[in-house]
């Protein structure tokens, strides 16, 4: 017996023999056969199991292809590749995608014109304006917070000694600068170094 695999058509099954293939009694037989009665690869037929071309069937010996159905659905496979009909499902496919995208694009260029309306409209300002306003804002709050501990020292200058209202001018000059120092930092590592006054 030489090494290729031979088939025959024998009582209306199939007989096969091969030293590393042997195929079960009945109509189903392993990837191996199917693939060298089809002329294709193994991943071949493979394949054509994925995309639903052909199916296996379980049996005892496991997943088989039952020969006359799948040779069926093979040969229905390349004639409708013949004659374009796999083509006009594509081209389907293909108008679904292509109405679905111009659907999606319509309700994007409607969600833009809101917007535009809304910061037409006011409801909207630019980032710029806001980044201004933010330093304005920060400039005022520091020469506020820095001004504290002097304001402090002054109002309980009255009440101690000037030695100890300096004392406390220090200590809350000394504390409010180091909260706007963790102020600053936090606000650099937060915006991603953005400006921090």
């Amino acid at each position: 017996m030489n090494d290729t695999l031979r088939l025959s058509l024998v009582g209306g099954g199939m007989t096969m023999s091969d030293k590393n293939v042997s195929a079960p009694s009945g109509s189903y037989y392993k990837v191996e056969i199917i693939a060298h009665l089809f002329g294709v690869s193994v991943r071949r037929v493979q394949q054509l199991t994925q995309d639903g071309i052909i199916e296996t069937v379980q049996t005892p010996e496991g997943r088989r292809y039952d020969l006359g159905p799948t040779v069926q659905k093979y040969i229905a496979y390349l004639s409708d590749k013949a004659y374009g009909r796999d083509q006009n499902k594509r081209e389907t496919e293909l108008r679904e995608k292509k109405l679905e995208a111009e659907v999606a694009l319509k309700e994007s260029q409607g969600e833009l014109h809101q917007l535009r309306t809304a910061i037409a409209a006011g409801k909207y300002i630019s980032v710029e304006e806001v980044q201004m306003d933010y330093s304005r804002f920060f400039v005022v709050f520091k020469k506020f917070a820095l001004s504290i501990p002097s304001r402090v020292a002054g109002t309980i200058s009255s009440v101690v000694e000037p030695v100890v209202a300096r004392s406390v001018e220090k200590d809350l000059a000394r504390e409010v600068n180091s909260m706007l120092q963790g102020f600053v930092i936090a606000g650099k590592v937060e915006g991603k170094g953005g400006d921090g006054e």
